[in-house]
């Protein structure tokens, strides 16, 4: 699959204009972002770039704040050596060391996650990546029946089986992530993880103990019924993908009114891991 890079300069000391443009993104298809020194790029399947929608949906920021942009086509091939020339390894919370295949294993950390990312999102070094699996790190998964949504390369479902959840599921509906997530499925040896290809409709019918997605806010909002339906009385849910100043209020007030008690967040550059219970 070919991809789109677009290289966005920001004339602007204001952290979250770069944080609106970002969010603007992936409610349009943008799946991958890389910080820079003036902006970020920004990454989209070049079969789900629309370049009209994007300028139309720029025209709003323009009148914000000054920025330009640039595009090119990077073709997949290149693009896994990319990832492996930048991938570096990540501890978090002096628990769990998560690596590439190519990188030299540490048995000396609890637990260790194996990725080959790809093109899919979830290597631990996003902040939403690494706040859910601090979420996780300070919960007791041991003998839990778990739903990861939007899994990307499976990260979060294979930290999950190595704290000894007993059922996972993990699901996306790319099947670029569908297959990554296989694949490294098998890499961890986490055999108890079952893959889905969907979005909330290939959710089972059974009740989990916890459940975590890591997405965006419209898809959040469009999702959170579904996952109040299938999560446990006192059951935890974590959310992550969107930002605090535009984004939070909005994901408390539907999940109240689903009946899911917001239990606090954290925070890094402005993006957001909130966890809920259910009442």
């Amino acid at each position: 699959m070919d991809y789109r890079e677009l290289t966005f300069n920001i004339a602007s000391k204001e952290e979250f204009h770069r944080d609106l443009l970002i969010n603007m993104l992936s409610e349009i298809g943008f799946d991958t972002f890389e910080e820079t020194d003036f902006g970020f790029k920004a990454y989209i399947p070049t079969s789900h770039y629309n370049k009209i929608k994007l300028k139309l949906r720029l025209v709003v920021f323009k009148e914000m704040f000054d920025f330009s942009y640039t595009e090119i086509d990077i073709p997949y091939k290149n693009w896994n050596e990319e990832w492996e020339s930048n991938f570096e390894p990540i501890v978090v919370d002096d628990q769990c060391y998560v690596r590439a295949t190519f990188h030299p294993a540490r048995p000396d950390f609890k637990y260790e996650v194996v990725v080959d990312p790809k093109m899919a999102f979830g290597t631990g070094h996003h902040q939403t990546t690494s706040m859910m699996m601090q979420w996780m790190l300070s919960e007791k998964l041991n003998d839990k029946a778990v739903l990861d949504m939007g899994c990307g390369t499976g990260i979060l479902a294979i930290l999950a089986a190595k704290m000894e959840a007993s059922e996972i599921t993990a699901i996306d509906y790319d099947p670029l992530c569908y297959e990554s997530a296989l694949e490294n499925k098998s890499l961890n040896n986490t055999n108890q993880i079952m893959v889905l290809c969907g979005s909330k409709e290939v959710i089972p019918n059974q009740k989990f103990d916890i459940i975590l997605a890591n997405i965006n806010r419209n898809i959040l909002l469009d999702q959170l019924d579904r996952y109040a339906e299938v999560l446990k009385t006192k059951g935890l849910l974590f959310l992550s993908g969107f930002y605090e100043e535009t984004d939070l209020a909005m994901i408390i007030k539907k999940a109240q009114s689903l009946k899911l008690k917001y239990l606090g967040h954290k925070t890094e550059k402005n993006w957001v891991a909130a966890k809920f219970s259910k009442l």
